[in-house]
């Protein structure tokens, strides 16, 4: 079985003086603890965990070993600054947590032309790179945890509703237009709730919240992948998403450098993990149909990841998408 060859690192520059990014490091741990994986770190992570379930070898960070075979193929995950301050004479298959948008490095394939595929975490956002990348550019998305996120954490529900409030920007807007006027048809239907905000909440938090409650509404502009909402879907607890499928409304970008849709808020779906809707005006009607399906018991949430976004399902597409690149680079 062929050995697969990934990389990844956190961006950690010198600031001061060379080297003194491990004596910040150092000082970061004893004030702050062990840090947390951040959203590109679990990429890499979830899909080390998804290869070791299906035993498929990888080396992991072996710079010798790739100095030392430039023409086998390596996987490197995460931001592009590793291309540069690496080197790599190897072939290479980028990402999936590459960056926001080609804008960041319309230069990317000109100056690294070993790049030979490009990764990112769903089609919308396939869509939105092909223009600048071209062929290159191929979805996949990192498996959920279906072990650690499953209906074990679900206890006597105290709530019908848990509102997960990822809105990232305009929040205020959001929250006159769409939030509050939510939770005023919640209580006019006399429907328990709890929330939480994105960023403003540990992880004991959210599974407390989502096993105490019967169903989340998923509130966000647009997601890449949205691991939170599948990692809810995991535990057997359906969600009523609202996906207004319009711009990518990132500020950096949009209005003035990009105009780009539609996107979604859930790019993984269908009928087994909930509802969908659009706006605030088909919310009502929307919360009826899905109490409905919920009563009769037709979502089956965990059903959806367990057949599509599994660790094991996930690093498996991964391996295959690597060793079809590899046998086309013998092949040329």
């Amino acid at each position: 079985m062929q050995t697969l060859n990934l990389f990844y690192e956190e961006p950690d520059p010198d600031r001061w003086f060379p080297y003194d990014h491990y004596l910040r490091r150092m000082i970061r741990r004893i004030l702050r603890g062990k840090p947390r994986p951040g959203g590109q770190m679990m990429v890499a992570l979830e899909l080390m965990r998804g290869l070791d379930k299906l035993n498929i070898p990888y080396r992991f960070n072996d710079y010798s070993y790739a100095r030392n075979n430039p023409n086998e193929l390596i996987g490197v995950i995460g931001k592009t600054f590793l291309l540069d301050e690496r080197k790599f004479k190897n072939p290479i298959l980028l990402g999936a947590s590459v960056f926001s948008h080609p804008l960041e490095d319309p230069e990317l394939l000109a100056a690294h032309p070993n790049v030979k595929k490009i990764l990112v975490p769903g089609e919308w956002m396939k869509k939105m790179f092909e223009p600048y990348y071209g062929k290159t550019v191929e979805a996949w998305p990192v498996g959920i945890d279906t072990e650690k996120w499953s209906p074990a954490i679900k206890q006597q529900p105290k709530y019908d509703f848990l509102i997960y409030d990822k809105i990232r920007w305009e929040h205020e807007n959001f929250e006159n237009k769409l939030i509050n006027p939510i939770k005023a048809i919640l209580d006019r239907h006399q429907l328990s709730y709890t929330s939480i905000v994105y960023g403003q909440y540990d992880h004991a938090q959210l599974i407390e919240k989502v096993g105490s409650s019967k169903a989340v509404i998923f509130l966000c502009e647009h997601e890449t992948q949205g691991l939170a909402y599948q990692q809810i879907l995991s535990t057997g607890t359906p969600v009523l998403a609202y996906d207004q499928q319009e711009y990518w409304v990132d500020p950096a970008f949009y209005p003035h450098r990009v105009k780009f849709g539609p996107v979604s808020a859930v790019p993984y779906w269908d009928e087994n993990c909930g509802l969908k809707f659009q706006s605030i005006q088909e919310f009502e009607s929307v919360l009826e149909h899905f109490q409905a399906e919920q009563a009769k018991g037709n979502f089956h949430p965990r059903k959806y990841i367990q057949e599509n976004l599994s660790l094991e399902s996930c690093a498996m597409a991964y391996r295959d998408i690597y060793l079809k690149l590899a046998n086309q680079l013998k092949a040329q």
